[in-house]
C-alpha cells in the first residue's frame, strides 16, 4: 500500500498526519449532541406529561388548559437550563483558552469534551434511575464549568487552522462546519427511533441516552489518545499563497482585506497610506452585527421545540427528530450557498441574503398550522448560516498576525508579537458562536 494517504482538502499526507485530523472528534461530538438535545426535549416532555396523563380523557377545554400548563413548565425548565448553559462557561472558557495558548492546544478540546460526557451521563442517570429533572441543572453546570461549546469550538478552529496553509484554511474550516451539520443531521434522524426502542414510560429514552454517552466517550478518548496537534504550515506555505479563500471567493473578502493593497502594489500600484492597519470601525460593526444576529437565532431556536410539541402540530418522538434534522440541513445549504454566491456577490450582499433568508423563515414559522408548512419555513431559512460564516471569514482577513499583538486580547493573555504570530490561526476563528451548534 502507498505510504501516503489522500485528503480531499490537503492533498497527499503521511499516514501519521491522519492523527492530526479533528474531523472524527467533531463528528462524534456532534452526533452525541444531537442525540442529547432530542433526548432531553423528549425526556422533559414525558416528565411533565406523566403528571397530566389522567386528564387526556377530559373535555377539549380541559385538555387545552393542561397543554398550556405543561408547555409553561417545559418553557420554565428550558429558561433556567439555557441560562445555566450560557453563563457558566464565561470565565472557564477564557481560562481554558489562555491555558491552551500557553501550554497545549488540546486543553481547550479535551476539557470541554469531559464536560460534554458528564452532561450526557447526567441525562442517562436521570432516565436510568428516575432522578428528578432538576439534576439536569447540575449537569449543565458541570458542562459549563468545563468550558462548554465556546471553548471546544475555538479549540477545533485552532487545530483546523494550524493544520492547513493559508490558501486552504478557508476550505478546511468550512468543511469542518459541513461535517458538523452532517453529523447533527444523522444523529437527529435516528434520535426519535432510538427513543422509542424501550416501550413504556419507565425508562423510555435509555437507548438514546446510552448512544449519546457512547459517542461522547469516543470523542473524548480519541482526542486524548489519538489526536495530535499539527505543526503550523502557514509560514512554510505563506510565499505560495495569494488569497486565503475558497475557490471562487477571490472577489468576496478582498474588499475587507487590509493587505490587498499591499498585494496590488506588486503590479505597480503603491498602497495608500494608513491601509496597513485594520479599520476598527468595521471590526466593531462586524462584532455588533454578529451578536445581534445571534440573539435573533437563539430566540428562534429556543422557542421552536416548544412550539412543535403542542397543538396544532403535536409532534411525536420521530417527528421531533426529523424536525431537528431538517434544521441541520441548513449547514449543507449554507455551505453550498457560500460557494455559489461568493462568485458573483460581495460579502455584504451575502450577509444580507442570509439575514433575509432567516428572517423570512422565522416570520413564516409564526403562521405554521400544518407540518408541511413547518418544512416550507425551514426551506426558506436554507441560507441562515451564511452571515456568521461570512463575518467570521471577514474578521480573519482584517485581524492579521502582524497586528494581532496590538489587540487587547493579547494583553489579557500576556502574549508578545512572536507568540501571536505563532498561534496566528488559533484565535482568528473564535467568532463562531455557541448558538451555531444548533441549527437556526
Amino acid at each position: 500500500m502507498s505510504p501516503e494517504t489522500s485528503c480531499p482538502w490537503m492533498g497527499h499526507l503521511p499516514r501519521l498526519q491522519v492523527r492530526t485530523w479533528i474531523e472524527p472528534v467533531v463528528a462524534s461530538t456532534q452526533v452525541a449532541a444531537s442525540l442529547y438535545d432530542a433526548g432531553l426535549l423528549l425526556v422533559v416532555k414525558e416528565y411533565y406529561d406523566a403528571g397530566g396523563s389522567s386528564n387526556h380523557s377530559a373535555s377539549p377545554s380541559t385538555r387545552g388548559a393542561v397543554e398550556d400548563q405543561q408547555q409553561r413548565a417545559i418553557s420554565n425548565f428550558y429558561i433556567i437550563y439555557n441560562l445555566v448553559m450560557g453563563l457558566t462557561p464565561l470565565l472557564s472558557a477564557y481560562w481554558l483558552g489562555w491555558l491552551s495558548d500557553r501550554y497545549h492546544r488540546k486543553i481547550s478540546i479535551c476539557v470541554p469534551l469531559l464536560g460534554f460526557l458528564l452532561c450526557r451521563l447526567g441525562l442517562l442517570l436521570k432516565v436510568l434511575l428516575d432522578w428528578p429533572l432538576e439534576v439536569m441543572y447540575a449537569a449543565a453546570t458541570l458542562k459549563g464549568l468545563c468550558g462548554g461549546f465556546s471553548a471546544f469550538w475555538s479549540g477545533v478552529m485552532a487545530l483546523g487552522s494550524l493544520g492547513s496553509s493559508e490558501g486552504r484554511r478557508s476550505v478546511r474550516l468550512v468543511l469542518i462546519d459541513l461535517i458538523l451539520g452532517l453529523a447533527g443531521f444523522c444523529g437527529s434522524m435516528a434520535s426519535g427511533h432510538l427513543f422509542k426502542q424501550i416501550a413504556g414510560r419507565a425508562r423510555q429514552g435509555l437507548v438514546l441516552t446510552a448512544c449519546s454517552v457512547s459517542c461522547a466517550t469516543f470523542g473524548l478518548f480519541y482526542s486524548l489518545l489519538v489526536l495530535k496537534v499539527p505543526e503550523s504550515v502557514a509560514k512554510s506555505n505563506k510565499a505560495l499563497t495569494t488569497v486565503d479563500t475558497v475557490s471562487g471567493m477571490v472577489g468576496t473578502y478582498r474588499t475587507l482585506d487590509p493587505d490587498q493593497s499591499e498585494k496590488q502594489s506588486v503590479v505597480g500600484h503603491p498602497p495608500p497610506l494608513g491601509k496597513g492597519k485594520p479599520p476598527k470601525a468595521i471590526i466593531a460593526l462586524l462584532f455588533v452585527g454578529a451578536i445581534i444576529y445571534d440573539l435573533a437565532v437563539v430566540g428562534t431556536v429556543d422557542v421552536m421545540p416548544l412550539f412543535v410539541l403542542r397543538a396544532p402540530l403535536s409532534w411525536n418522538q420521530v417527528q421531533v427528530g426529523y424536525g431537528m434534522a431538517a434544521g441541520y440541513i441548513i449547514f449543507i445549504t449554507s455551505f453550498l450557498g457560500v460557494l455559489i454566491f461568493s462568485r458573483c456577490f460581495r460579502d455584504t450582499t451575502m450577509i444580507m441574503i442570509g439575514m433575509v433568508s432567516f428572517g423570512s423563515g422565522a416570520l413564516l414559522l409564526a403562521f405554521v398550522k400544518k407540518t408541511y408548512m413547518f418544512y416550507i419555513a425551514r426551506a426558506i431559512m436554507l441560507f441562515a448560516l451564511i452571515p456568521i460564516t461570512t463575518i467570521r471569514s471577514a474578521m480573519s482577513k482584517l485581524i492579521k498576525g502582524s497586528s494581532y499583538a496590538s489587540w487587547p486580547i493579547n494583553k489579557f493573555h500576556g502574549r508578545n508579537s512572536k507568540t501571536s504570530q505563532k498561534n496566528e490561526g488559533a484565535d482568528l476563528w473564535e467568532l463562531k458562536t455557541p448558538a451555531m451548534a444548533r441549527p437556526p
